[in-house]
C-alpha cells in the first residue's frame, strides 16, 4: 500500500513510496529483507523525493545517548534516530562543549556522518570517535574509526563504498574538556564574551536570520555545496569580483561561497512554479507548494547554467535527490 512521503521530507514535494518502515529497535534490521530499491531516511531534511519512489523507505528512529567521562574528554555514544540539534543543546547544558558551531543543523545524528555535516568553520569529523553500522550483507554491526570513515567535504565512505550497504546505528563523539572556540566566520568574530553558550546563541541567531524554518516554509537547507576551486582560478575571479567570499581549503584550493555566487547572479527570488530561490539566503531553495520534481530539476539546472556562464564554476547540489528507483545527480555534464 502506497505511503505518502510529503511529511517525511522537509522540502515537502508530493510523493509516495511503496512501503515505509520505522526502525525503533536495532533487532528490526535483522528481519528486513532490504529488497532493492530501498532508501535509508533520518529526518528527511537533506533528502528530496522527486516523484513516487518505487521501493521501501527505512526511517531510523532509534533513541538513546550514553555518556562516559574520560581523562581528557567526554565520550557520547548516540543512537542514529536522535535529533542532532537537541544533542548539541543537551551537551552544552551538561557543560560538554564543542558542538556549538553545528547548532540548528536539521536532521538526525545517524545522518550527520554521511555527508560530514559542517557549519561556521567546524565539521562533524573533528569530533568523531567511531561510527557503528549495520552491514546489510552480513547482518552484523560493524565499527569504523574516524580515519576509516574517509571523511571529506560533505563526503564520507557512507556516500561512496558503503552506499546502500550500511545502515548507521550509533555515532560516538569525543568532546574535549579543554574547549577551543572556532571563530573564523564573520558573525562569530563580533562576540564580546566568548563562551560556548555565546557561540551557540550567535550561531542560532545567524541561522535564523538567513535560513527559513522548514516546518514553516518547506526547504532542505543549504541546497548547493560551496565550490572548491584552484588558487589560480580564485585569483582570476577576484580581479573581476573582489568581494567574493573565500576560505582556504588546502595549499592548492580555496572554498568559495555558493550563496554569494547565486545572489550576485541576480537569482534571489527567481521562481519556477512554486520553487523559489529564497529572498534572504540564495543558497536555499524553498517550496511554496503546487510544485513537482520536474520543477525542482528545472530550477537546479537553471542555477547551474547561470553560475557556469558567469563564473565558470559548476555547482553541485548538496541535497540528496531520490528518483523512482535510486538517487540521481543533476549536473551540467552534456548540457554546456
Amino acid at each position: 500500500m502506497a505511503q505518502s512521503l510529503q511529511s517525511f521530507h522537509t522540502f515537502s514535494l508530493q510523493s509516495q513510496c511503496s512501503q515505509l518502515i520505522e526502525i525503533t529497535d536495532l533487532a528490526q534490521l535483522q528481519q528486513l529483507a532490504f529488497a532493492s530499491p530501498f532508501c535509508i531516511l533520518g529526518a528527511g531534511s537533506n533528502t528530496v523525493f522527486l516523484s513516487t519512489y518505487q521501493g521501501t523507505v527505512i526511517k531510523m528512529a532509534t533513541r538513546g545517548v550514553n555518556i562516559s567521562e574520560r581523562k581528557d574528554d567526554y565520550l557520547l555514544e548516540v543512537a542514529a534516530g536522535e535529533n542532532w540539534h537537541q544533542l548539541v543543546s543537551d551537551s552544552l547544558a551538561q557543560a560538554m562543549s564543542g558542538l556549538e558551531n553545528l547548532a540548528l543543523i536539521p536532521g538526525t545524528v545517524g545522518a550527520a556522518p554521511v555527508q560530514n555535516i559542517g557549519a561556521y568553520g567546524v565539521e562533524l569529523a573533528k569530533f568523531i570517535e567511531y561510527v557503528e553500522y549495520f552491514d546489510i550483507a552480513s547482518k552484523q554491526i560493524k565499527r569504523l574509526n574516524k580515519l576509516q570513515c574517509q571523511f571529506g567535504y560533505r563526503d564520507s565512505i557512507f556516500k561512496q563504498q558503503l552506499k546502500n550497504k550500511a545502515v548507521i546505528t550509533t555515532v560516538a563523539l569525543a568532546l574535549p574538556k579543554q574547549w577551543q572556540p572556532e571563530l573564523s566566520y564573520g558573525p562569530l568574530q563580533q562576540l564580546e564574551s566568548v563562551t560556548p553558550q555565546a557561540v551557540f546563541e550567535q550561531v542560532i541567531k545567524t541561522r535564523n536570520s538567513k535560513l527559513p524554518d522548514p516546518y514553516v516554509l518547506a526547504n532542505a537547507g543549504s541546497f548547493f555545496k560551496n565550490p572548491i576551486i584552484a588558487n589560480q582560478q580564485l585569483q582570476t575571479l577576484l580581479q573581476a569580483h573582489p568581494q567574493l567570499p573565500h576560505y582556504v581549503y588546502d595549499d592548492q584550493h580555496h572554498k568559495v561561497a555558493a550563496g554569494w555566487l547565486i545572489e550576485q547572479a541576480g537569482l534571489k527570488g527567481h521562481r519556477i512554479a512554486g520553487i523559489e530561490v529564497h529572498q534572504q539566503q540564495a543558497l536555499v531553495l524553498v517550496n511554496h507548494g503546487d510544485s513537482n520534481g520536474d520543477d525542482l530539476i528545472a530550477m537546479i539546472t537553471h542555477i547551474q547554467q547561470q553560475i557556469w556562464q558567469r563564473y565558470q564554476i559548476e555547482l553541485h547540489h548538496e541535497v540528496r535527490l531520490m528518483a523512482a528507483f535510486d538517487e540521481c545527480h543533476i549536473s551540467l555534464e552534456g548540457r554546456l
